[in-house]
């Protein structure tokens, strides 16, 4: 699995609906906007490690005790922020050869979205706030950057 983890001070995905665009998954404070890509050779394993990873990684700002800032050193596990999981399988895309990507090395649907599910519930379990995406939908996905602090996680 390969995930595109920003720090955000929030962030929306919406979908079209019939009454025009309809929110499907939102953080309203800060919290991490997950891309996240399913490799087709990913194991059982993948999502547990990709949620513990997630949920324990050290990307948020701390605040100390008179209200300063300190570094980038706190993680949705210990201030209980949100996370914004959205399904890319793009995050795979071989752009290596040629003018157009390869998506080869992507989990078929199906696979990948039973990964994907396996994550958000393996962070719910762990008792984070989650918000999805809509999987296989056309998306805009919309968020306000905090940093700007983006990293690749990888298992």
């Amino acid at each position: 699995m390969r995930a595109v983890v920003s720090r955000v001070a929030w962030a929306r995905v919406t979908v079209e609906g019939p009454e025009g665009d309809e929110v499907v998954g939102e953080l309203d404070a800060p919290g991490l906007l997950v891309l996240l890509g399913v490799h087709r050779d990913d194991g059982p394993d993948a999502p547990e490690t990709m949620a513990r990873k997630l949920h324990e990684l050290r990307l948020l700002r701390g605040e100390r005790s008179d209200g300063e800032r300190r570094g980038d050193e706190r993680s949705c596990a210990e201030t209980g922020a949100g996370l914004l999981v959205v399904s890319q399988f793009t995050l795979y895309g071989d752009t290596r050869k040629g003018r157009r990507p390869s998506w080869s090395a992507a989990a078929p649907p199906a696979v990948a979205r039973a990964a994907v599910e396996g994550v958000v519930e393996a962070l719910r379990r762990r008792g984070a706030p989650v918000a999805e995406g809509k999987f296989g939908a056309d998306m805009r996905v919309v968020s306000s950057n905090d940093g700007p602090f983006t990293v690749l996680v990888e298992t």
